[in-house]
């Protein structure tokens, strides 16, 4: 996958908002980035179109995918296939986009291994406090569930460290602009020194620490 466009995954804990950086990024900075479409195999949902939302396929076309080695990442999740194409992500990057996929952390590190050059970045809220408020503040999940996905950001937070870059999405058209920056410019370790995950620890070891006591309910 030697060409002009770079493979970059956007992980990060649920209420960090990674989804609306996606948003506004392509939005504003379109031209430069194409979203990676999944596969999978379970049924379109009214208004889903073959090769926008996903490439809807039958599990005998997965599973050849799968046998072919045409997958970058795959799992199962409630009972159906969902992966990465290879072919769709080397045509994007053939094109010089930069290819962008929204994954957790184990499926990112699977991309990492197999192609090095790829720059991982996780995203968080600027500290556990409001991270919490976010959730919360939704309105729409039980205390219970907020708990749950506080744990899981707990658990997420493990893993940062296999991370390249990390960026605190404080003010949204900042991060935006900083995200864009950032891969633009991934080779230039000294221009981007701030945002690497190793000038972070600190950061990084206070979240856990907190995101661990909210796990637990304290």
């Amino acid at each position: 996958m030697s060409n002009t466009g770079k493979l970059v995954v956007f992980s990060g804990f649920s209420g960090s908002g990674k989804g609306t950086i996606m948003k506004e990024l392509m939005a504003k900075h379109g031209e430069d980035y194409a979203l990676s479409i999944s596969a999978t195999t379970r049924d379109p949902r009214p208004g889903e179109e073959h090769g926008r939302e996903y490439f809807f396929m039958s599990n005998e076309e997965f599973e050849k995918m799968i046998e072919e080695d045409g997958l970058l990442e795959y799992a199962q999740y409630v009972g159906h296939y969902y992966g990465t194409p290879k072919s769709y992500v080397k045509e994007q990057l053939d094109a010089g986009k930069n290819v962008i996929l929204e994954i957790e952390i184990q499926g990112a590190l699977k991309i990492k291994k197999q192609f090095p050059d790829t720059v991982l970045m996780f995203v968080s809220a600027p500290g556990a406090d409001e991270l919490r408020d976010r959730l919360v503040g939704r309105g729409t999940e039980s205390e219970e569930v907020c708990r749950q996905r506080l744990s899981r950001a707990y658990e997420e937070s493990l893993g940062i460290e296999q991370y390249d870059y990390l960026v605190i999405n404080d003010k949204l058209d900042e991060c935006v602009e900083l995200v864009n920056d950032i891969i633009h410019s991934s080779d230039d370790t000294d221009r981007n020194q701030d945002y690497l995950v190793s000038s972070n620890i600190d950061f990084i070891n206070k979240m856990r620490k907190e995101l661990l006591s909210f796990s637990k309910g304290e």
